[in-house]
């Protein structure tokens, strides 16, 4: 508990004595009740570790109250788990001693529709005395979502979710569905299964905004309506292991990796945010004010200013952090070997650190949203990220560049409104458009040196991130791009 952050929220997150224990007990009592009389027998109690696997621990619904109260163990070993399972011994991390606590967020609980039976919360993870362990990324989340409000800021972020579908059984990956890009002949081919993951992504609670073929195929995305940071980045995890769930029991596989074919376009996992503000008149920049995304009377910070694309100065700074440290944001939102053979240029998988306005090659695309909205609808949608990533560590990551920003006073270079690849070289280094990380260690690089992600997040997080990438790497030192992509495939 080194870092001054993790000790401001350590109070809070280990108010479970007396009073406070026994509300928690008892709303624990309630929701099993409501999860009983749905059929629930067991809440599978989740979290995502350093590799971007979701791993997991299920109680019965009767236990619910003790493990919201008392956590359920699990060893810190999984902050050193590989995509492989491999352990690797790091500085802070990896070895047999010591314990966690997993306690369920009963804010998030959810009865899983394509798994009868089960329910599922995401789990904060804590020491034996109820303070968040320091590579709780759940917490992280926490911790930079308050800082922002501390400014009177609130971030408003949802994750796209891609995913290729082959049928069940088999290893290698034959597309489940052979129609065009885009086309309606995939919808006449698996019109049943995408009408079953809409159906249970409602009936757990999550607002499906659209659901369309993608450009691979047999290959899907579905998006769903912005939320708090945690929120988004819990409803992420719940996306992914609703949409595994409803494809088998459609006799599919799904896959998010990176890449599934070693000759094809991957799975993207772009994250769209955007910046709020209190409605008072200041940092506005004329942009209309009304019912923020939560509900509550705030302004939309990335459009309706008189900066470039519309953005306020404050959505500006925030922007411009981010984009200054897109480099070294990869080892988070592009974690894996696998990542880098999808980030191609000209194949729309943005690989140059740049902005431009709805610019579908650019690593940060600024969408203003149409006129009508009055910047409203305005949002900064990240396309370089891909769904091995550990949400809670992209979100977490995004915040604190934006933050880094802001304090900076950060300005963005002028738009890029072609293909960067489509530059000479020489005009590219003009205008300052660098290319992205080509492969993990360059990115690994850039995070280790980066002081801003490291107090962010903390030295034991920090290091132990890089810590599992290198292992990674070491891993696929000699592998060829097909045994990386048949290696990591159904890892995801």
């Amino acid at each position: 508990m080194n870092d001054p952050a993790w000790d401001r929220a350590a109070p809070r997150i280990s108010a479970t004595g007396g009073r406070e224990r026994d509300r928690l007990a008892a709303a624990a009592r309630h929701a099993a009740t409501n999860l009983e009389v749905r059929g629930v027998v067991c809440v599978a109690c989740t979290f995502v570790d350093n590799s971007g696997i979701t791993r997991m621990k299920g109680v019965p619904v009767g236990r619910l109250d003790a493990a919201v109260v008392w956590g359920v163990g699990a060893s810190p070993v999984f902050d050193a788990f590989g995509a492989d399972d491999g352990i690797t011994a790091g500085r802070v991390a990896g070895g047999p001693v010591g314990d966690l606590r997993l306690h369920p967020d009963l804010d998030r609980l959810t009865a899983l529709a394509a798994q009868p039976g089960w329910a599922w919360a995401p789990a904060d993870r804590r020491d034996q005395s109820g303070v968040p362990h320091p590579q709780d990324a759940r917490e992280l989340v926490r911790v930079e979502t308050a800082r922002l409000a501390a400014r009177g800021l609130r971030v408003a972020m949802a994750f796209e979710i891609e995913w290729a579908v082959a049928p069940a059984g088999a290893d290698g990956f034959t597309p489940a569905a052979g129609g065009p890009a885009y086309g309606m002949t995939r919808v006449a081919e698996l019109g049943d299964y995408l009408r079953d993951v809409v159906a249970a992504l409602t009936d757990e609670g999550l607002v499906v905004e659209q659901i369309h073929p993608e450009y691979a195929a047999g290959q899907f995305e579905v998006s769903v309506a912005a939320q708090d940071p945690l929120a988004a980045a819990d409803t992420c995890v719940l996306v992914k292991e609703t949409v595994r769930a409803v494809s088998g029991r459609h006799g599919l596989r799904a896959s998010f990796a990176p890449k599934v074919l070693a000759d094809g376009v991957g799975n993207g996992g772009h994250v769209h945010l955007s910046l709020w503000g209190e409605d008072d008149g200041e940092d506005g920049g004329g942009a209309a004010p009304g019912a923020g995304w939560n509900g509550g009377s705030r302004v939309n910070l990335m459009g309706g200013g008189d900066g470039p694309g519309g953005l306020t100065a404050a959505g500006e700074a925030f922007t411009a952090g981010i984009l200054a440290r897109l480099p070294a944001l990869m080892a988070l939102g592009a974690p894996s070997v696998a990542s880098y053979l999808r980030l191609v240029p000209s194949q729309w998988a943005s690989a140059y650190a740049c902005w431009g306005l709805e610019n579908r090659e650019a690593a940060l695309r600024m969408i203003p949203g149409p006129p009508a909205a009055a910047g409203r609808a305005a949002n900064l949608e990240i396309k370089c990220f891909d769904l091995a990533a550990n949400p809670y560590l992209v979100a977490a990551g995004l915040l604190a560049a934006g933050h880094a920003g802001l304090d900076g006073e950060a300005r963005l270079p002028p738009p890029v409104d072609v293909d960067p690849a489509s530059l000479d070289p020489a005009e590219r280094t003009r205008r300052g458009i660098v290319r992205l990380p080509t492969d993990l260690g360059l990115a690994v690089a850039a995070f280790a040196a980066d002081d801003v992600l490291r107090r962010a997040c903390g030295p034991a997080l920090h290091d132990t991130v890089a810590t599992v990438r290198r292992a990674e790497i070491d891993r696929f030192a000699d592998a060829d791009a097909a045994t990386v992509v048949a290696a990591t495939r159904w890892r995801y």
